[in-house]
């Protein structure tokens, strides 16, 4: 599907760049935490990582959009909510669209599982496009 990005420190990781998004690549010796995200990734993508355990950044947001991320995380590999699911999850029903918005501006893709979450008819959106998010699901052998 393309090169992902890992963006960081030595202690956490702030963004992972999906392979349409514009970035450029450092020179010198990845951080600390680039590298662990870039290792459990790489395992990710070869089918021999489910979970993963990586520093996040504390980056910008409303609690709301904290308790979406948050509930993305304890979806398990290999299965789907809808975004009527995460909005119960976190308390707030009828705030599909805001669980949709707020998948949208979440800055870890794949590491925050935004893409296990589906429409209530079929697929939904996805930041990186409709293909990236059947690769991502189809490499969990998910099938909609």
């Amino acid at each position: 599907m393309g090169t992902w990005v890992v963006e960081g420190d030595e202690s956490a990781v702030t963004k992972i760049f999906m392979p349409h998004e514009p970035t450029t690549a450092s020179d010198g010796v990845a951080p600390h935490a680039i590298k662990v995200a870039t290792d459990q990734l790489t395992e990710y993508f070869a089918r021999q990582r489910q979970q993963f355990d990586v520093t996040l950044a504390h980056v910008a947001a409303t609690q709301f959009q904290r308790d979406v991320w948050d509930a993305l995380v304890d979806i398990p590999y290999g299965e789907v909510r809808t975004y009527g699911d995460v909005a119960s999850a976190v308390g707030r029903p009828r705030a599909v669209r805001a669980v949709g918005n707020a998948n949208h501006v979440n800055p870890w893709p794949v590491l925050v599982p935004c893409h296990r979450v589906v429409g209530a008819g079929g697929l939904g959106g996805y930041g990186g496009g409709p293909d990236v998010k059947l690769f991502l699901l189809d490499l969990e052998g998910v099938r909609l």
